[in-house]
């Protein structure tokens, strides 16, 4: 058996044209799309990148395995504790390439610098090959086709690998050289993204919105500043001529990318194993490109973030079907196991989805809950054609605690409901307790990292940042959202720590006015 994974960071299936997009993005990822499955309504639990491919690799939520952000304790998986033995579990089956390895004895090769970027070293647990491109995640597709390419070149043509690539063009700041040109710059933009639409997303606020699509890290600031060294990458949105640039941008990125996957096909052609090949083709998260008014960012649990591409092609499977039942992306490891006749490991929380691969069969899941604790704190529900947001810290954008988009009629989270429909949001609620209370049931510490990231201050992504950007928003015309942000976060003011949330306004207040 012989196994290629594409893991395209931060690709969203709405930008592919498999999918349904009306650009030409994609040509070689549509091609196995019409040779395989498309699943289209697959989601990660957990969002955005740690904690989705440590959730993917160990199979387990992030509520279980315990890393859900992308700092603080919540930026580690737990400890197995006092029943840890000599191997631990991701040595001894729980991670997703050592159970192939000893289920298939499959020689597991990973190419990505994705451990390192956010120091989740678990993430090479169970590899016999690991081949780190060495930047971070700053990596363009010139950087990792050529590794690819020398790997397949020596080794294809052996019997039982499974090899994960990782690709990172369409993650910002976009950065498809220059020489590639726009090969976009004559097609329109998605039909929704209307100047009606842009001048309602003006209203928002928070990081990348559009006002302020870059993060600072070292100031902990929000800002528009464009950078030279990327010049399909705009700092703002305040025009059509700006829009096109960022969705221009995001869509080079992917064809970009697609043509390198290209040149890995044709080598696997050339070493004549690509017909006996199972490719998998998906994503740690997808991108908001307008979702909730939010540009060129993984930074909520909603579709936009959470909704990612699923194509798997192989020998023996169904060819050209899409599936609309919900999975999740860890149901890939048991579906896995399924496919090659072993058990799952008992501890994954994945469900098969080989019914959908061997005959066409639905076996989706009723309704599936996704996470997000690096930049905001939310949990939601997908069921039927509703999505469902909860939110217990906003990330200073002034989400309201509920939200719900009927994904039918408004598929890009424009025009929350949850007013008009709370017997829909009570049923959310309830699924949202129901997958809570098993989660914790299998829990080890019975502790809910969602909550351990709250109590040490919130999302990483937020934490630290609202005094500067109360200074931004003072500059640049928009204190009237102060007042309400300071009352939501008086825990961003700890050198007034006795100070009550109207206090902290009046002070916010006086200086706004210049007393």
């Amino acid at each position: 058996m012989r196994i290629l994974f594409l893991d395209l960071d931060s690709t969203s299936p709405d930008h592919l044209g498999c999918y349904g997009y009306h650009r030409n993005t994609s040509p070689n990822i549509d091609k196995i799309a019409a040779e395989g499955v498309r699943f289209n309504n697959y989601y990660t639990s957990d969002a955005p990148c740690a904690p989705s491919r440590t959730a993917l690799m160990s199979g387990k939520f992030g509520i279980i395995n315990g890393l859900v952000g992308h700092g603080g304790t919540a930026g580690d998986m737990k400890l197995e504790g006092r029943t840890r033995e000599l191997m631990g579990k991701l040595s001894s089956g729980g991670a997703f390439p050592t159970y192939l390895s000893l289920a298939a004895d499959l020689n597991t090769v990973l190419i990505s610098p994705f451990a390192q970027r956010h120091s989740t070293f678990h993430f090479y647990a169970g590899f016999n090959e690991i081949l780190n491109t060495g930047k971070y995640g700053n990596e363009s597709a010139e950087h990792v086709t050529p590794v690819a390419l020398d790997w397949i070149q020596r080794n294809a043509d052996k019997d039982n690998w499974f090899l994960y690539i990782n690709y990172w063009d369409p993650h910002t700041p976009y950065r498809a050289p220059a020489p590639f040109g726009n090969p976009f710059e004559n097609d329109p933009l998605p039909e929704w993204l209307t100047e009606e639409a842009l001048d309602n997303h003006k209203h928002m606020v928070g990081s990348h919105c559009v006002h302020e699509l870059n993060i600072d890290f070292r100031n902990k600031s929000y800002h528009s500043r464009p950078s030279p060294n990327f010049p399909r990458q705009p700092g703002e949105i305040q025009d059509m001529s700006d829009l096109r640039r960022m969705i221009d941008g995001y869509d080079c990125g992917i064809r970009y990318m697609d043509e390198h996957i290209g040149r890995l096909f044709a080598a696997l052609e050339d070493q004549g194993v690509m017909e006996d090949l199972i490719i998998v083709i998906s994503a740690d998260h997808g991108e908001n490109m307008g979702q909730l008014g939010i540009y060129g960012e993984h930074a909520t649990a909603d579709q936009g973030t959470c909704r990612i591409p699923m194509i798997i092609r192989g020998p023996g499977l169904k060819q050209g079907i899409a599936d609309e039942g919900l999975h999740y992306h860890l149901d890939l490891l048991p579906t896995v196991a399924d496919l090659l006749g072993q058990p799952a490991y008992p501890e994954w929380n994945g469900v098969s989805y080989a019914p959908v691969l061997r005959e066409g069969a639905d076996c989706g899941r009723d309704y599936v809950v996704v996470s997000q604790c690096a930049h905001v704190a939310q949990r939601s529900v997908r069921f039927r054609e509703w999505i469902y947001i909860r939110t217990y810290h906003d990330g200073f954008h002034l989400f309201d605690q509920e939200m719900l988009f009927n994904l039918a009629e408004d598929p890009h989270e424009q025009r929350n409901v949850a007013a008009e429909h709370r017997d829909l949001c009570m049923e959310a609620v309830y699924y949202l307790n129901q997958w809570h209370d098993e989660a914790m049931k299998a829990n080890p510490d019975a502790a809910d990292p969602l909550w351990t990231v709250m109590k040490e201050g919130g999302p990483f992504h937020a934490r630290g940042y609202l005094p500067e950007y109360i200074k931004r928003l003072e500059a640049t015309g928009r204190g009237h959202l102060v007042p309400e942000l300071v009352r939501r976060h008086p825990e961003e003011f700890p050198a007034e720590p006795n100070r009550n949330a109207g206090l902290l306004q009046a002070r916010i207040g006086a200086r706004m006015s210049g007393n």
